[in-house]
């Protein structure tokens, strides 16, 4: 071989590990990137305010952004817990907010002229009433605080208790969100005293909330069974009779506070009924409250608790 065919087979070479060595950071980073932040809320150097749907009225009032998360601790967490896992539920609450406004401008598409909603289906709880002086030092003990990755707000999810591990979203929210390095199942050894939940429901409950998952009745069933389960051990689906049909859905059409989580550990037909055992209450992603509040009264800070269940994320603050 001549030394000019070498030469070349050598820049070829070069050339194709450089290729190469660019795709692969590019697949690196694919997951993290996102359109550019919504105009409005691009560049947030201090306090916002934001438009605030009043859900029970109707009414879109203007408040300042700590004042409306405020209103969302005392909604989210009961308000006589320990003062760093409010603390805590404040940092998240605030990336919750800031994550949602640069990520989509809020509930503008569902609301026009809102910002932000009340409406827990849309946003976050909020109550006003509960508003005490712990809620109101947490929120200014951890102002502008919120959790990033990679410079971004993460997104910030968060649960009442994990039943001893937490889900990855396609898990526990059935949303394909693409890798997120700072949410993973993390073994939790902290939960709920009524970590373990009962439930039971008639044939019509179940073939209705299939029929609002799938938008087809599946008929009369003699058999229920778990079907897939996510690595955390929660169900991402069940078979009802014939039908299979997706667990985080199925929840939710058939009522969240009595089916409490997918992190099953029975599902069984008794005397024409379906019964449900399982663990813990939520979706199971992001921070578990109910940890929260036992590791703040062990003597975690709200700083060490959002970065526990947030792992690899950095807290930023976005204003002083």
């Amino acid at each position: 071989m001549s030394f000019r065919r070498e030469h070349l087979y050598f820049v070829l070479s070069a050339a194709l590990v450089v290729i190469v060595g660019a795709a692969g950071i590019l697949n690196l980073s694919a997951p993290f990137a996102r359109p550019a932040p919504h105009p409005k809320w691009a560049n947030i150097t201090s306090e916002p305010e934001v438009n605030v749907h009043m859900a029970d009225t109707g009414a879109i009032q203007r408040m300042k952004l700590e004042k409306y998360l405020e209103g969302v601790v005392a909604g989210e967490m009961e308000n006589t817990w320990p003062l760093e896992a409010l603390k805590a539920q404040a940092i998240i609450a605030r990336t919750f907010t800031i994550e949602q406004l640069q990520r989509k401008g809020g509930v503008t598409d569902q609301i026009p002229g809102a910002d932000v909603s009340t409406d827990h289906q849309l946003c976050q709880a909020y109550n006003a009433a509960k508003v005490n002086d712990d809620v109101r030092r947490a929120v200014e003990e951890t102002r502008g605080l919120i959790l990033t990755y990679r410079g971004v707000p993460v997104r910030a999810w968060f649960h009442a208790d994990s039943g001893g591990m937490t889900a990855t979203a396609e898990e526990g929210l059935g949303q394909a969100t693409g890798r997120l390095p700072y949410i993973r199942n993390i073994r939790v050894p902290w939960t709920a005293p009524n970590v373990e939940w009962t439930a039971t429901f008639t044939q019509d409950e179940v073939r209705r909330a299939v029929a609002q998952v799938t938008g087809s009745d599946p008929g009369a069933f003699s058999s229920v069974a778990i079907g897939d389960k996510g690595p955390s051990g929660r169900a991402l689906t069940l078979r009802i009779g014939n039908a299979t049909v997706a667990a985080p859905e199925f929840r939710l059409a058939i009522g969240s506070s009595r089916m409490r989580s997918t992190l099953l550990t029975s599902l069984t037909m008794e005397a024409g009924r379906v019964r449900m055992t399982g663990r813990g209450y939520g979706h199971g992603v992001g921070m578990s409250q109910w940890a929260a509040r036992r590791m703040a009264e062990e003597g975690r800070s709200a700083q060490d608790i959002a970065r526990f269940f947030f792992p690899g994320a950095r807290l930023t603050s976005m204003w002083p």
